[in-house]
């Protein structure tokens, strides 16, 4: 393994966009020399990912059409990072200077905003990197060889996004390269912290950069009714539970009467019987309410198109209160719910600019 890393990184000095004979060699490196090293290392990686062996993907990527200026191997669970796009993985990176290759605890470093791929922000990453690096600390508390950073000097903005969406990395410099079982002893640890990202996400009812679990219900339900082949989101995170969303949805809905209630005004609950939640008196005023709540940033919510109508029909005696990052604990039965931040906009202009469509009824004229 230490020779495929090497030679790979020799081929990096004379990179070119183009597919020379350099380039070709390097591809035949990437994506299966060491993706067969990996391979015959299968259930150990998996063992130390804590991860059934037929769930752990192993593949190399050196080009989109032109040759990428920093190729790259990973491993990775297929349900949780089923593209390098999206989830948490651990992969090789290999410098465009041919200088140094990393072990990298990645994330996928675009997200899906429901119609492409797009960079994600800085700051997001940034904020999956501190949710992410306490949960490990106890492992790598005594590793004194990790690196918080990576360089990889690329001049691309992909290769610059990998930068941003290390969590922790181990650096391999190419005039000192470890031999193969140093090699395996690294990516068995590294497998490790990987499997303790995945047990955490699993339990979490969101993760920083995620979509709104909200959202992706929505998006995999259009997907089903559709008649789509995968009803997969592509979209990073986990659904609710019927349990859960009517924790959340009651949660959110005492957040709003209190805090209307400390501003003078008289509420009524509606939202059994009419497509808004909240109906608000305060002498001549009235107010109509919608109340949504979730466990994201609150970034993004869904909204029926009943919803909309009414509330622009209702506009401007009308307001949007969003309580977001409420707690969740989904080890309770029933589920319990704590906190969250409440933000009301009022009155409620609803721009076309602002909604997404998840889908549409069509009507075929038969």
């Amino acid at each position: 393994m230490d020779e495929l890393l090497g030679e790979v990184l020799d081929l990096q000095k004379v990179w070119q966009a183009k597919n020379t004979k350099e380039m070709q060699r390097r591809g035949v490196v990437i994506r299966h020399e060491i993706a067969d090293w990996l391979r015959e290392r299968q259930h150990a990686i998996a063992q130390a990912a804590d991860l059934a062996p037929d769930n752990l993907g192993i593949e190399g990527r050196d080009a989109t059409g032109l040759k990428a200026e920093v190729p790259w191997t990973r491993v990775y669970a297929v349900d949780r990072s089923p593209s390098s796009t999206t989830g948490w993985y651990i992969v090789y990176l290999f410098s465009s200077r041919g200088d140094r290759v990393y072990l990298s605890l990645m994330q996928g470093t675009t997200v899906w905003d429901g119609g492409e791929f797009k960079p994600r922000r800085p700051a997001e990453l940034e904020s999956r990197v501190d949710w992410a690096r306490p949960l490990i600390a106890t492992q790598t508390v005594e590793r004194e060889d990790l690196v918080p950073s990576i360089k990889l000097n690329a001049r691309s903005p992909l290769g610059r996004g990998y930068e941003a969406g290390n969590v922790v990395a181990i650096e391999y410099r190419r005039d000192a390269l470890p031999d193969a079982d140093a090699l395996t002893r690294d990516l068995l640890y590294m497998a490790s912290l990987l499997g303790t990202l995945y047990r955490a996400e699993s339990k979490a009812p969101f993760v920083p950069g995620d979509m709104a679990p909200e959202v992706i219900e929505a998006t995999q339900s259009a997907a089903r009714t559709a008649g789509r082949r995968s009803a997969r989101s592509a979209g990073q995170g986990f659904v609710l539970t019927s349990a859960e969303r009517r924790a959340i949805e009651l949660h959110s809905v005492r957040a709003a009467t209190e805090y209307f209630t400390a501003q003078g005004w008289s509420v009524k609950d509606v939202g059994a019987t009419r497509s808004y939640d909240l109906h608000l008196r305060r002498g001549r005023e009235k107010l109509h309410v919608e109340v949504k709540g979730t466990t994201s940033d609150g970034s993004q919510v869904i909204l029926t198109r009943a919803e909309v109508e009414r509330q622009r029909e209702f506009a401007p005696n009308n307001a949007l209160v969003v309580v977001y990052a409420i707690g969740l604990d989904r080890n309770m039965d029933p589920p319990l719910t704590t906190g969250g931040t409440l933000h009301c906009t009022s009155p409620w202009p609803i721009n076309e600019e602002s909604l997404t469509v998840v889908s549409y009824i069509h009507q075929t004229g038969l």
